[in-house]
């Protein structure tokens, strides 16, 4: 290994770290009434959750989830410029970049870790106590930062090594938007995987919603929550 692949891989490490301090102790199971460094953590335990398919691919009529619960309302786990429903069994955590410290080493790598683009990610929704390994995430921006196809093309293009992309329009909540499937090629991990994402402009920013998958078979498995999402989305 050379020295700049181990400092490389030193600072994925850290930045990992990170992330998980980031999580703030609101993390709960979506409510009701409310509604990247290391992206793939998986462990023994992961895997043989993820066999139990308990209830991240279970659909409703039409390919979407079952509701367990909605974010983006204030009281809700994360609060957000939007809100939409949030498949039964997911779990829903906000992300606190400020909760890293003060250090200006552990804010330049949460920054790394937590910034994609022109936008940051804001809430993690985990697919795991539902039987899949992936999560839901949910970036924002500052008002200014694009139209959500510059937006999203600024997202994509920040993953790094991507390919066969497909870009078109979506409305949700009455927010116009633009939507994409692509592939990803994790180098660390020697994978290429598939994602989903989207991105609306709302009067407080951009948001993007990503769903991300440990490999292909679970982001198929997951898509379904994303389709609840993306039909259920609306301006908070």
């Amino acid at each position: 290994m050379s020295i700049g692949a181990g400092t490389a891989w030193w600072a994925a490490v850290a930045a990992a770290v990170l992330l998980g301090g980031a999580l703030t102790g609101c993390s709960q199971t979506s409510d009701d009434d409310g509604h990247r460094a290391s992206r793939k953590q998986t462990t023994a335990g992961d895997t043989a959750t993820a066999g139990a398919r308990t209830g991240a691919g279970a659909k409703a009529a039409g390919g979407v989830a079952r509701r367990g619960g909605s974010v983006g309302a204030a009281m809700s786990a994360c609060p957000l410029p939007v809100s939409f429903d949030v498949a039964a069994g997911w779990k829903a955590s906000a992300v606190d970049p400020e909760a890293v410290g003060d250090s200006g080493q552990a804010k330049e790598l949460a920054d790394a870790v937590l910034r994609q683009g022109p936008v940051t990610a804001a809430c993690e929704i985990d697919a795991k106590p539902a039987g899949n390994i992936g999560f839901l995430r949910v970036y924002t921006g500052k008002s200014g930062s694009g139209d959500a196809r510059s937006v999203l093309r600024a997202f994509v293009a920040a993953e790094g090594d991507v390919s066969e992309e497909r870009y078109g329009p979506v409305t949700a909540g009455g927010l116009d938007g633009v939507e994409v499937e692509y592939r990803h090629r994790d180098r660390a991990l020697d994978e290429t995987t598939k994602e989903s994402a989207l991105a609306v402009v709302t009067p407080k920013g951009p948001v993007v919603l990503h769903l991300d998958g440990l490999d292909a078979e679970e982001h198929d498995h997951m898509l379904p929550a994303y389709e609840l999402a993306k039909r259920t989305l609306r301006p908070a």
